[in-house]
């Protein structure tokens, strides 16, 4: 795979008992320093009109202030300081460049991924919030849309959080659609069945709020029976993976019991998705906690794009999470 990287990204400092630190990419570049076909890109900071076209203003100008005086506690999870504003702006631009290389045909063993921090589905159109600043997805798929690169792009994702940010941002617009799988109840409390999006966008947010302890199963069954029927008619030009990793089995913060060769599943299929619809393919980064299950994780990923074939999960899908599956299909029709 290719790889966006920028050292800028590590200046965004957290302090010492922060789960969202610098180490997650340190931890990330050792794990891929001995893996054959691994290429990094240092993309270009976002332009500030990027990043204008799906956050107010005055927020931007309000975080670029409190950065300029040395930042602090944003909220009580949400840590700046002044390297952080660059920081953001290198993750945006980094999105930007999954974005745009997948749609200039960077596919294959070269799919792109952004391996950019801090990470950005939980920043809403005029607020930071859950380690987010800009939101790096939204910023992206905005950017090849404006810029007549894309007519739509479908965002999934798989982070075990629901990315607020992300749906507040489109969920009146058509042009992108939404997906996520998240655990119920979790941080920010949001992503309920029924949020399928209003206006212009009614019917293009897809909320798979899955309960505690699913796992391979149960991710893989929503993908094939919701998911992928919804991107079919969706028939995106891009596709972009919100890639959290913290519904990882031994994540600290989740109680999800998603596998690494669970992630390797994940990944095929958003792949065979991809071919289906005939859409560009990128990656994005966003959480992901316990060092070694997220580096593990991303490195499963450049696997599968290497060649290799994660064995078929034979597991069963718990009854909780086949009733939240069956929930959705009736919201959306499917049953």
């Amino acid at each position: 795979m290719k790889f966006g990287y920028r050292e800028t990204c590590l200046e965004h400092k957290t302090g010492p008992r922060h789960p969202e630190s610098p180490d997650r990419l340190r931890a990330i570049r050792r794990a891929l320093a001995d893996r054959h076909g691994v290429e990094y890109i240092t993309a270009d900071l976002a332009d500030r009109e990027r990043i204008l076209a799906v956050h107010d203003g005055d927020y931007v100008e309000e975080f670029e202030e409190f950065c300029a005086d040395g930042g602090g506690d944003w909220d009580a999870d949400t840590v700046a300081i002044e390297a952080t504003w660059d920081a953001a702006l290198a993750s945006a631009g980094l999105a930007e460049w999954a974005a745009e290389a997948a749609l200039d045909g960077t596919d294959g063993r070269q799919t792109p991924f952004s391996l950019g921090r801090p990470p950005g589905h939980h920043a809403v159109v005029d607020d930071a919030m859950g380690f987010c600043f800009f939101n790096n997805a939204a910023v992206a798929a905005q950017s090849v849309i404006d810029q007549g690169k894309a007519d739509n792009v479908a965002i999934f994702d798989w982070d075990v959080h629901h990315g607020n940010g992300t749906q507040d941002i489109f969920y009146e617009d058509g042009d992108v659609y939404y997906a996520s799988f998240h655990e119920d109840g979790l941080y920010p409390g949001t992503g309920h069945i029924a949020e399928t999006g209003s206006g212009d966008g009614e019917g293009a947010t897809l909320n798979v709020p899955l309960p505690s302890g699913a796992g391979d199963a149960g991710y893989l069954a929503a993908l094939t029976e919701l998911l992928q029927p919804e991107l079919v008619d969706f028939d995106p030009d891009l596709l972009l993976v919100s890639a959290g990793f913290d519904a990882h089995k031994h994540d600290p913060i989740s109680r999800m019991r998603v596998s690494t060769e669970g992630y390797g599943l994940l990944t095929q299929q958003v792949r065979e998705i991809a071919d289906e619809t005939d859409a560009a393919l990128g990656f994005v980064l966003e959480g992901g906690y316990g060092l070694d299950t997220l580096s593990e994780s991303i490195r499963m990923v450049h696997e599968v794009f290497d060649g290799y074939q994660p064995p078929t999960d034979d597991g069963d899908i718990r009854d909780a999470a086949r009733e939240t599956i069956d929930d959705v299909k009736a919201e959306l029709g499917r049953d």
